[in-house]
């Protein structure tokens, strides 16, 4: 655990507290391009999903993704933002700790960061170090083992990034404090003209007789692709399924509770 941190995870975010972690935590790890090597990576999508050998690999990737943005995203949105404490999380100099179902379990960090000097000047600033530094080449990665498309990798980041933002949003935080993750979400295009491919993750619709709108996301994770495997319970298609899905064979994900 890194100390500086330790006031964020407690109570419902205590399990966050291993996930984030410096050089001396004894577990093993790979570097970030270790990690997405093809052959390594097809060895971790194994111990995975063992009984998904040979379905289709991008979905495969796809799943296995969500867990790496499960475990990073949200402790690092939830530092930045009420901490204001900046982390070094550059993909080249991470190391990630792999779980024996072969996960991303946690992440060793080569420093501990420190305190923003002075607010950052937008959210791309100061969301750079996990957008571009990690994020960014993770995907790129990704795409070039497995040609998953990019906008599906974004998606899978983005519904974790918003599931934080709306997490801290419930708790008596001062609104002006998760400001800069708003408007990164809101926000079409970056500073410099480029595309967000954070934007507007989530949507919320309406349903006729329920009283709550659905969260939903904008693009699909195509986990059902594989065998067995339902749409997600805030998936875009969940009520017009895509050619050839036979939800009537989908069986319980193994996944945890997604937000």
């Amino acid at each position: 655990m890194i100390p500086a941190l330790a006031p964020l995870f407690q109570g419902p975010f205590g399990h966050y507290r291993e996930v984030l972690v410096l050089a001396d935590d004894p577990r093993p790890a790979l570097s970030g391009p270790e990690l997405v090597a093809p052959e390594q990576l097809e060895a971790l999508l194994a111990r995975f999903a063992p009984e998904q050998v040979g379905g289709d690999r991008r979905a495969r990737v796809s799943l296995w993704s969500k867990y790496y943005f499960l475990r990073l995203i949200p402790p690092v949105v939830a530092a930045s933002l009420v901490l204001g404490w900046r982390l070094p999380l550059d993909f080249q100099r991470i190391q990630v700790i792999v779980g024996d179902d072969g996960l991303p379990a946690a992440f060793k960090l080569p420093h501990a960061g420190e305190r923003w000097p002075a607010p950052p000047g937008d959210p791309f600033e100061r969301f750079a170090e996990l957008l571009d530094a990690n994020l960014l080449p993770f995907i790129q990665a990704l795409n070039g083992c497995a040609k998953v498309a990019p906008r599906v990798l974004w998606s899978n980041a983005g519904n974790y990034f918003e599931w934080i933002l709306s997490s801290l949003a419930a708790l008596p935080l001062p609104e002006a404090m998760l400001a800069d993750g708003k408007r990164l979400l809101d926000s079409r295009l970056r500073p410099d003209g480029r595309a967000n491919p954070l934007y507007q993750p989530i949507r919320y619709v309406p349903r006729e007789g329920a009283e709550d709108p659905l969260r939903q996301r904008r693009q699909c994770c195509i986990r059902y692709l594989l065998p067995g495997y339902a749409l997600c319970e805030n998936c875009p298609h969940i009520d017009n399924p895509p050619p050839g899905y036979r939800g009537e064979l989908a069986l319980a994900s193994g996944l945890p509770q997604e937000p």
